[in-house]
């Protein structure tokens, strides 16, 4: 998978969450039960995590990253590459 097709899957979860204002607006307690969601988009697993007073709102797919602003999403970590 490269970058661009994680940005997508990403953005897409984070759509299906309620977006980047209402996850990003909402912060969560770590043990809350609803504190993180799992979506299956095009056979790949998506993590969408909100954030809390110490730590930003994440989403994951494959390897990749995504920190979760008011604005949209941007990397933050790609997947190490194979030497």
């Amino acid at each position: 998978m490269d970058e661009a097709e994680a940005t997508r899957l990403a953005g897409e979860a984070v759509d299906l969450a309620g977006g980047a204002r209402m996850i990003y607006r909402n912060p969560r307690q770590a043990f809350s039960l609803n504190s993180m969601k799992n979506f299956t988009i095009d056979g790949h697993k998506i993590e969408v995590r909100w954030g809390e007073i110490s730590s930003p709102a994440i989403a994951t797919v494959a390897g990749y990253v995504f920190e979760i602003h008011d604005t949209g999403i941007e990397l933050l970590i790609r997947p190490p590459k194979p030497r």
